[in-house]
């Protein structure tokens, strides 16, 4: 099949230039907004038939596009689901054999970037976000309590720092640590310090103290990577207990 050309080099099949194209007319609209009936597309992108449904199959699974039949239908304007992606990144590197432990270490210049760069954020409603956050942590009090709470700070300081991509590396990371039944958080000790490294942190990027919210995310990080060197000496706990 003939294809195209791309700026890297690269030849596309007509298939995969359709579905790009799909991809890229998606991304001009508002999710959900009707982008076309199928002979509106066959004479906008000078495909065929088979192409387009072809291509239209590729796009809809990659959530780029939703094809719907019968009233009303057509092409409509979709967009990718970050939790099913994370999801679906997080089997794939279980599959391949990864730990928290694996993961954490590749996740801490991600967490430190986020601690500083969260200190910029001046969004009154992320900054009250996380102000409740910080006065809801003296209420952590078991495993599951301290996992979950890992998760929500993580996109909370990924959401002020305006990065995806940090948001989700975390998240893979928060991921891996509700599911592995790893010892971490099962020492009363642990947790009660946990609350108090988290405190550290939130405070010093409600201060917007940048390279004190560095420092106090490094130390965090490093703590945890510790606890979870250390040798499991109590059967864990659920991950929602």
């Amino acid at each position: 099949m003939a294809g195209s050309v791309r700026r890297d080099g690269k030849v596309e099949t007509r298939v995969a230039e359709t579905a790009r194209a799909l991809a890229e007319l998606s991304l001009e609209h508002e999710e959900g907004a009707f982008l076309g009936d199928e002979d509106d597309l066959l004479r906008r992108l000078g495909v065929s038939r088979p192409t387009l449904r072809q291509a239209a199959k590729v796009a809809e699974n990659d959530r780029m596009i939703s094809v719907r039949r019968g009233l009303r239908g057509g092409f409509y304007a979709a967009r990718p689901d970050a939790a099913a992606a994370i999801h679906t990144l997080t089997r794939y590197l279980r599959l391949k054999g990864a730990f928290l432990m694996d993961v954490l270490m590749v996740a801490r210049p991600c967490a430190e970037e986020a601690a500083g760069s969260a200190c910029r954020c001046t969004d009154p409603a992320l900054r009250s976000r996380l102000d409740h956050f910080a006065g809801a942590i003296a209420e952590l009090e078991s495993r599951g309590a301290l996992m979950r709470a890992d998760r929500e700070l993580s996109h909370l300081l990924a959401e002020m720092s305006g990065n995806p991509l940090i948001d989700v590396v975390l998240a893979i990371g928060s991921s891996f640590g509700l599911e592995e039944q790893s010892s971490l958080y099962c020492d009363p000790q642990q947790r009660e310090q946990a609350r108090e490294l988290l405190s550290l942190v939130c405070r010093a990027v409600l201060e917007g103290d940048a390279d004190l919210a560095r420092l106090r995310m490094r130390r965090r990080m490093d703590v945890l990577v510790r606890w979870l060197g250390q040798p499991d000496r109590d059967a864990p706990a659920a991950p929602g207990g």
